[in-house]
């Protein structure tokens, strides 16, 4: 039989798309390794065409057998086109509901933790004068928090994403994206840092018609202060985080997004009550303190654009990117808002130190979520291309949870960490005495109802917004999270308030709510 190189026929065996080649190629010590020739060769030696396993996915020509055990790892490179990739990817398919939720379990865990320490901080600074006398800083809380939603999960996301599908596996493609994205983040820190202190300022102003300048100006400086430096933490810890993930065979999307929350809280709370303590100590002093600190972290803008503007991975992101977060930001400040005027009524004093928790679990779980189906459907392809698995129509509340769907086999497993985790959180603040609200049945009962509608409807909202913005031509890496942790601070401050005001109604006087 004679050779034919130009033959693009394939062979299918053992579930593996097998290329054939001429015997010829063979000769090379390292091949030979592969298949025996001899067993081959038919009556003429010359020419014979034999099956080769030779992956299609690595370039350094690693066997498909390995490269599938690999979580299904896969590089950007191909050595054949005409081959058409399988539809699905092996990793999250071979995935059971009990690895799922051994990977979620500690980081989960530990970010509840983190929003934890958040609510004993808040209930502490909620009495110190600036809190008393600049009531605003309130409405900058949730904004401020949910940078973690807006910049630090996103990146997370975006990171665990380009990770899985094999761009961040030489040192150069891992450093240009470390570079690209932590300048990207602080381009974003500092405008959405900027826009959520006129947003508090605004809203500040609406029900009582005050405004005093020097309070605004020291909104703009602690806010834009907080946002730049807590993006720059959390971003370096996230990166370090996807990389040992990686290296420990453990999937980013798990872990990233909530050990991205566990600290983040807690980093941008306490860094925001320590600057606008500070600063408003120098007011009446030094008041020209707090426009110098405006002007010095805008002054850097320039630096960080021209960086994420050379910067392919990011370059697109730093045109478009600016809807989600902003957009999330303003949704944000109206939970900021329900906040400063429940918390600014000594009856209800007590909610503060639950806000963060409520609010940082469902952010939490939904980011797992939508940072799961975003990755699961950037390997069947690219935004925007029609995939089955990328339906543009609202799905079925049974779809989402009660599918066999891996995605929804997730979700199941997501939803049913919330009420043992909220219980080690509510025990770990009551056994630590922090907020003004004793623990009885009743309000465990009432709180509980809200944290599960919360998170019901926050993992519903993003199997639609997923597969929507996919259909759109949108990456949900850089669109979904911001949306949906700030959707996640709304819904989260608004039926805590609803609670606690039942609650109050209904005279549940053994709560102690608003001592």
């Amino acid at each position: 039989m004679s050779s034919k190189p130009e033959q693009k026929e394939t062979h299918q065996a053992n579930g593996a798309v097998l290329p054939i080649v001429p015997v010829d190629c063979l000769t090379s010590p390292d091949r030979g390794q592969l298949v025996e020739p001899s067993d081959f060769l038919g009556p003429d030696s010359d020419g014979v065409e034999v099956v080769v396993l030779e992956s299609r996915a690595n370039a350094k020509g690693v066997r498909e057998e390995d490269a599938l055990l690999e979580n299904g790892s896969q590089s950007n490179e191909s050595d054949d086109t005409s081959t058409d990739r399988g539809p699905e990817p092996a990793s999250p398919l071979k995935e059971t509901s009990f690895s799922i939720g051994l990977q979620v379990l500690f980081p989960f865990l530990l970010a509840g933790f983190g929003t934890v320490a958040a609510g004993m901080v808040l209930d502490i600074v909620q009495h110190w004068d600036v809190f008393k006398y600049v009531t605003e800083v309130f409405i900058l809380v949730p904004a401020l928090l949910g940078l973690k939603g807006n910049l630090e999960m996103t990146l997370a996301s975006r990171l665990s994403t380009a990770a899985n599908i094999g761009q961040m596996d030489t040192p150069k493609e891992l450093w240009r994206m470390i570079t690209g994205n932590m300048a990207l983040i602080q381009v974003q820190a500092t405008v959405v840092g900027f826009l959520a202190s006129i947003a508090a300022v605004i809203f500040g102003w609406i029900p009582d018609g005050h405004f005093s300048i020097d309070h605004a100006v020291l909104l703009c400086a602690s806010s834009v202060a907080t946002a730049f430096i807590a993006s720059l933490v959390l971003g370096m810890i996230m990166i370090g985080v996807i990389i040992g993930s990686r290296k420990m065979g453990i999937n980013p999307d798990n872990v990233a997004t909530p050990i991205a929350a566990s600290l983040g809280d807690l980093i941008t709370l306490a860094l925001l009550s320590g600057i606008s303590w500070g600063l408003y100590k120098e007011l009446e002093s030094k008041a020209y303190v707090n426009p110098l600190v405006c002007a010095f972290f805008i002054a850097l803008l320039p630096i960080w654009i021209i960086i994420a503007k050379k910067n392919a991975a990011t370059r697109e992101v730093l045109y478009s990117g600016w809807e989600p977060v902003i957009i999330a930001m303003a949704i944000s400040s109206v939970g900021g808002l329900i906040l400063d005027r429940t918390v600014s009524d000594p009856n209800f004093a007590g909610m503060a130190v639950f806000t963060p928790v409520i609010n940082g679990v469902g952010g939490n779980l939904v980011a797992v979520q939508a940072s799961r189906i975003s990755t699961y459907l950037h390997m069947s392809g690219m935004p925007g291309e029609s995939s089955e698995t990328a339906p543009r129509k609202c799905p079925s509340p049974c779809s989402t949870f009660f599918s066999s769907d891996v995605n929804s086999r997730s979700a199941r497993v997501l939803f049913l960490l919330v009420v043992p985790g909220h219980l080690v959180f509510l025990y770990t603040i009551s056994s630590m005495q922090g907020g003004h609200t004793t623990l009885t049945l009743i309000f465990i009962v009432f709180y509980m109802t809200a944290a599960l509608l919360q998170v019901v409807i926050l993992l519903y909202i993003a199997d639609w917004m997923v597969h929507w913005m996919w259909g759109r031509d949108l990456d949900p890496d850089n669109f979904s999270i911001p949306y949906l942790t700030a959707l996640g601070d709304l819904i989260g401050t608004g039926l805590l308030a609803l609670s606690f005001h039942i609650l109050w109604l209904i005279g549940d006087r053994d709560s102690d709510v608003g001592d």
